[in-house]
């Protein structure tokens, strides 16, 4: 079963983010890593607390719930994301909430591919947290270089990625269907794979507008927007390898 298309990389960051907010006043504070950090680990946790409920909806037979709840999650998550995505300080009230809204829909996609294959779920849980750990290793070690060509070519690679997205969905919509995304074929698995890279390359940019913007004294609700443009990334590199892991277990 394909995986939902979800809205590829992480347009919310990018070298504009932080060009025009305003200063912050006197006592105001500024964006911290530490802030950003302890914001982004609540949002993890409110994210994986809320895909338990789906998660056990699925464990006691309820698998209609589970899609409605599906939905909500990511019909809702949708709705607040374009939302933050426009108006930065709101970040702060409605980060949680999507948090909490991802999380449903996570949970419901992890419990159904889990039916089909048993610990698919724990393994893209692990494997989503391993390459985030050893990105930010290798970037802190200076072992990856965020350059302007680095930037230029993550960021058009995500793009063609959306644009791909886009056209699978509108072909669909005839009944046209681009099977070379969801085969378990060499090239379908190659395709996954590529786009496996490019979301955790994502992660790489993420780290660096963060580091970017806290040098830059950007306002301290940047931390909320920060931490909530990292989960996006987050959430669609582990959708990718649940896609991958599952294409791999059907080839």
């Amino acid at each position: 079963m394909p995986l939902p298309a979800r809205r590829p990389g992480n347009p919310l960051l990018n070298d504009r983010t932080f060009a025009s907010l305003p200063r912050p006043g006197i006592g105001a504070g500024n964006m911290s890593i530490k802030g950003t950090v302890d914001k982004s680990f609540l949002l993890l946790v409110v994210l994986m607390v809320s895909a338990l409920w789906p998660w056990s909806q699925m464990a006691s037979g309820n698998a209609q719930a589970v899609s409605g709840i599906m939905m909500v999650g990511l019909l809702g998550g949708f709705v607040l994301a374009l939302v933050i995505s426009f108006k930065a300080n709101l970040a702060p009230y409605l980060s949680v909430p999507y948090a909490a809204l991802e999380g449903l829909a996570l949970g419901g996609i992890s419990a159904v591919l889990e039916q089909r294959y048993r610990g698919i779920a724990i393994e893209a849980v692990g494997l989503t947290f391993g390459v985030l750990a050893a990105l930010l290793i290798a970037y802190r070690a200076h072992l990856i270089r965020v350059t302007d060509r680095f930037r230029a070519v993550v960021i058009g690679a995500t793009f063609g990625i959306m644009l791909l997205y886009l056209a699978s969905m509108i072909l669909g919509w005839f009944h046209v269907s681009l099977q070379a995304l969801y085969a378990p074929t060499p090239l379908g698995i190659g395709i996954s794979l590529v786009i496996v890279a490019v979301a955790a390359l994502n992660v790489v940019l993420a780290f660096d507008l963060i580091e970017r913007g806290v040098a830059g004294g950007a306002p301290k609700y940047m931390e909320w927007y920060c931490a909530f443009s990292l989960m996006v990334t987050l959430v669609w590199l582990y959708i990718e390898l649940l896609r991958l892991l599952s294409l791999t277990r059907r080839s």
